[in-house]
């Protein structure tokens, strides 16, 4: 029976206390022992609790006896808030009929938080507002209640009040839940068909995905099949979270849980993909799409006789995370390694970081770019994702870039800074609201290049790190960047290729210039370094050749002697120096990979 069901989600700011609410959940719910409890329960990963953020999903039964006598099934999905991970998020939002939305009493709303509330409404969730932290002698529960309360347009009284540290009103959310977050609608047939919001991998049984039932029941032994991909496979296991998994004999309509799939094929499962009976006649759940990649890095392993390593914790990775890309490519100077693409600044981090945990490896990141379409004057359009790889400045027609819309929360002292900052980077600023506690809100856009250029930390820099950002991918737009080149003895180096605003390029060719002029060894000829844009020089300057004393063993005689011979050395340095390929030591690759412009 789903009328005892109940699915729901908590959607927060980050450190809005999102995964403290969802301990005292589970513990009010005696779904985990007191004597097995801590804190960030849900959280499974080290990187998790480490940084205080949730990154993998991770779904919880609990059992839980209201008011009215009745037993009932609450379901919660703790999913992660940063935008990076917005599909995933809109998919899990879409396996529950209502959501909590968390505000810090001591903070108020956030640019997370309307860029959360958002998605929530987008997928027909019940919204129930909430604040936490009500024991902070900060904070702040009148004036942010009347803040939530314009924000949802519902009356003050109906924001409720919690404080995930002591427990109070948590029983009261409990019971508000199961007075206001729907039961899933009935199956309306026979046929089974299940929503993956996420999965996970393992060595022994492969992929399991966390599914979402809407129609009829998927048993241990069933025949299934993958919409999108098309791929058969035998349930090998069917099991509920709590919050650990437990195996069951079948998941029915409304039921979320695990299904173990035996496929250790990467790339075959995807989140937002519908499972449903291999013969059956029905349609695919809507909203299925594969995230594309918005931001390129390449990774290498320190040392050579790692790549294969690399190789095989990238394939394993991907076998858990669907939207990470990647395809093997060479440097003259790092040797072989892999160009990645990431969801976005955080996914570069978060991947990285386990490859070098979980992994053992030691890796060389280069600077993160961006995906560019080009149109060349032949009228050929060409995804270009790495600067090497741009064409020549005469050849092209147009260059399209991705931008984005963010949203900025910012204190009023900070309205005039964080304007300037935005034109700085090339952003406009479309609309301005002013919150009840005088707080600022910022509605700009601007190019995706330029939000990845320093932004982050420059706005928390001008507000002193009380200001709170959000953005949303837009369409591609025309662009107006140059291909930056750098030559050294007159041999262009792709790998300190930049792709740059033409405004800026001959402020960011002089720094390169110089950089390479302070940590580039100095050679037996004069290297000449030089930037290269817009077909010609930008920038230019020139290490002078060390000097070996050739006139040291004379003694006395004609001055016409040591002039002969320091003619000749300087003849001899020429022609070394037109003929010479200068080898760039790794030392002085990885400062400039360290110096990307921001």
């Amino acid at each position: 029976m789903t009328k005892h069901i109940r699915n729901f989600s908590i959607i927060a700011h980050i450190d809005h206390g999102k995964s403290t609410l969802a301990d005292r959940l589970l513990e009010r719910t005696g779904t985990i022992e007191a004597r097995k409890m801590r804190d960030q329960v849900l959280d499974k990963m080290d990187l998790e609790r480490e940084r205080g953020i949730t990154i993998k999903m991770q779904p919880a039964r609990m059992k839980y006896k209201a008011k009215d006598g009745e037993d009932y099934i609450l379901n919660l999905i703790d999913t992660p808030g940063h935008i990076d991970f917005a599909y995933e998020v809109s998919r899990a939002l879409s396996a529950v009929e209502g959501v909590i939305l968390l505000v810090d009493s001591t903070q108020g709303v956030q640019a997370q938080t309307l860029t959360t509330l958002g998605m929530a409404k987008k997928a027909g969730c019940v919204i129930i507002p909430v604040l936490s932290k009500i024991d902070s002698p900060a904070a702040r529960i009148d004036d942010v209640t009347l803040e939530l309360a314009e924000l949802l347009d519902v009356p003050p009284e109906t924001v409720m009040a919690v404080s995930g540290r002591t427990g109070e009103g948590v029983e009261a959310l409990l019971e508000e839940i199961i007075r206001l977050v729907p039961a899933p609608r009935p199956s309306e047939g026979d046929s089974a068909r299940a929503l993956i919001f996420d999965f996970s991998y393992s060595t022994h049984r492969g992929i399991a995905v966390f599914a979402r039932v809407f129609d009829g029941t998927l048993k241990k032994g069933d025949l299934l099949r993958f919409a999108a991909a098309g791929t058969r496979f035998t349930a090998l296991e069917t099991g509920i979270f709590m919050p650990d998994e437990v195996s069951t004999e079948s998941l029915s309509a409304g039921e979320i849980g695990y299904i173990v799939t035996g496929v250790k094929e990467a790339g075959v499962v995807a989140v937002g993909d519908t499972i449903y009976a291999d013969r059956a006649n029905i349609p695919p759940l809507e909203g299925f799409d594969r995230p594309r990649p918005v931001v390129w890095a390449s990774v290498y392993p320190e040392s050579q006789d790692d790549l294969t390593m690399l190789r095989q914790a990238l394939e394993r990775l991907r076998l858990s995370d669907s939207s990470l890309s990647f395809e093997e490519e060479s440097s003259g100077v790092l040797g072989r390694g892999f160009r990645c693409g990431f969801l976005g600044m955080l996914h570069l981090e978060i991947v990285t970081e386990r490859l070098k945990r979980e992994f053992n490896l030691t890796l060389i990141v280069t600077i993160p770019t961006i995906a560019y379409t080009v149109t060349n004057k032949q009228g050929k359009k060409e995804t270009i994702y790495t600067p090497s790889k741009f064409p020549a400045f005469g050849d092209v027609a147009e260059i399209a870039e991705p931008w984005v819309k963010v949203i900025l929360i910012t204190p009023a002292e900070s309205l005039s800074g964080m304007i300037q900052l935005f034109h700085d980077h090339e952003g406009a600023v479309m609309d301005t609201q002013t919150h009840l506690d005088g707080r600022i809100e910022l509605a700009a856009e601007m190019p995706l290049r330029e939000l990845m250029r320093g932004f982050f930390d420059r706005v928390k820099n001008v507000s002193s790190g009380y200001a709170s950002l959000s953005y949303e991918f837009l369409d591609e737009r025309l662009a107006d960047v140059v291909k930056l080149e750098i030559f050294v003895a007159d041999e262009p180096v792709p790998a300190f290729a930049r792709v740059v605003s033409r405004r800026r390029v001959e402020q960011d060719g002089e720094r390169m210039v110089e950089k390479l002029h302070e940590i580039l060894p100095r050679q037996m000829f004069v290297l000449k370094i030089q930037a290269h844009a817009l077909g010609r020089i930008v920038s230019s300057k020139s290490i002078s050749a060390l000097r070996k004393d050739v006139t040291g063993y004379l003694y006395g005689g004609d001055i016409t002697r040591r002039m002969k011979l320091l003619e000749k050395q300087k003849k001899g340095k020429k022609v070394r120096g037109v003929h010479a390929k200068m080898e760039i030591p790794q030392e002085v690759f990885m400062k400039m990979v360290q110096d990307s412009g921001q």
